[in-house]
């Protein structure tokens, strides 16, 4: 092989890494950062109760929202100081703020169950979402993170588990897999450190 390279004068093929390889080598959080961010995605970083707060209430400015849906008690704890209206039932009408299962590295996506979503599917909700979600529940893989949900609620696991992984709402996915359902969404990630 290599006289036929001599002979030809061929150039040498140039050996590519695939770029999950240099993610490797990184902590788990800078690689769901990357790939949630390469998704379009839009992070921010909190160390405190009053930053998740502060820039909650930034995003709700920003987008000129008047109301908002959330289901889940202890967020509505924390936007109780903002001038807003709040509603408990999760339509298409309003922005959602809500909480999440895990944070899934390999390809910075958000997975959520009926403890979230209740019986409603994404697709058919708001495009517009807002996820806390703290430090702690950054998992590595899809296995990983159903694992975990497998671990935290034996004997009563939740249904309606899925996950949303593009956050570019022209974005077309040609996954034949999720032909006419798309999950695609306006998201914002207020991610809280917590360990």
């Amino acid at each position: 092989m290599n006289l036929f390279k001599k002979l030809f004068n061929t150039p040498k093929e140039k050996v590519t890494e695939e770029p999950f390889s240099e993610l490797q080598n990184l902590p788990l959080d800078q690689i769901f950062v990357k790939n949630f961010i390469k998704n379009s995605g839009k992070f921010l970083y909190c160390t405190t109760l009053q930053e998740v707060i502060a820039n909650l209430n930034n995003i709700i400015q920003e987008n000129s929202w008047k109301t908002i849906s959330c289901n889940d008690n202890d967020l509505l704890k924390l936007i109780k100081s903002l001038s807003l209206k709040t509603t408990d039932k999760l339509t298409q009408q309003f922005p959602i703020f809500l909480s999440c299962e895990h944070l899934i590295a390999e390809n910075g996506s958000i997975l959520f169950s009926s403890n979230q979503l209740k019986e409603h599917k994404i697709s058919e909700l708001s495009e517009n979402f807002i996820v806390y979600a703290t430090t702690s529940q950054l998992v590595a893989s899809k296995g990983e993170s159903l694992t975990g949900i497998k671990t935290r609620y034996q004997g009563n696991i939740p249904s309606n588990i899925s996950a949303i992984k593009n956050y570019n709402l022209n974005c077309k996915d040609d996954d034949f897999m999720n032909y006419g359902n798309t999950n695609s969404k306006n998201l914002y990630l207020l991610l809280f450190e917590d360990l």
